[in-house]
C-alpha cells in the first residue's frame, strides 16, 4: 500500500468516526429529550441534563454547573428556576458565600432520574455485552481520547 492510499484510508476512517459521533450526539439528544418528558411534560432537555448533574452530585450551586456542563449561566438560572417550581430541586443560602445558592435534588427527582437512568443503563450493557473485553476497553481509551480526558 503506497503512502496516498494509506493517508486515504485513514482520513475515511477518521470521516466514519465523525459520522458516528455526530450519529451518537444526535441520539444522546433524543434520549435527553426522551428523559426530560418522562421526569414532567414541561422539563427541557437541558433541564433534565442538570437535574441529572444535580442527582450524581447529591448538591451544587448553579456557578458549578456553568462550568461542568458548559452552559450559559442564565440558561442554568432559568432552568434552575423550572427545576424549583416542578418541586425536583431545593435551594439554600451558601453558608461560605450568601450570594450563592446551594442546589439539592428533592426525593421524587432523585426517584424518577435513577429509574431512568437504570433503564438507559440497562440498555447499554444489552447492546455491549456481546462484545469481547478488549474491544470495549479500547472503545473506553478512544472515548477518552476523544473526550480529553
Amino acid at each position: 500500500m503506497t503512502a496516498p492510499e494509506a493517508h486515504s484510508d485513514s482520513d475515511q476512517a477518521i470521516a466514519d468516526v465523525e459520522e458516528q459521533l455526530g450519529m451518537l450526539f444526535g441520539r444522546a439528544r433524543a434520549v435527553w429529550k426522551d428523559s426530560a418528558a418522562q421526569i414532567h411534560p414541561e422539563l427541557q432537555p437541558v433541564g433534565y441534563k442538570l437535574l441529572s448533574t444535580i442527582v450524581r452530585l447529591g448538591e451544587t450551586n448553579a456557578f458549578a454547573l456553568t462550568q461542568l456542563l458548559e452552559t450559559d449561566k442564565s440558561v442554568v438560572s432559568r432552568q434552575v428556576r423550572v427545576l424549583e417550581d416542578l418541586g425536583f430541586v431545593s435551594s439554600r443560602a451558601d453558608e461560605k458565600d450568601g450570594r450563592a445558592r446551594v442546589l439539592t435534588p428533592t426525593p421524587n427527582a432523585v426517584s424518577k432520574v435513577r429509574a431512568i437512568r437504570g433503564a438507559q443503563q440497562e440498555r447499554l450493557r444489552e447492546l455491549l455485552r456481546s462484545q469481547p473485553v478488549d474491544d470495549l476497553h479500547a472503545f473506553v481509551n478512544m472515548l477518552q481520547l476523544i473526550s480529553g480526558s
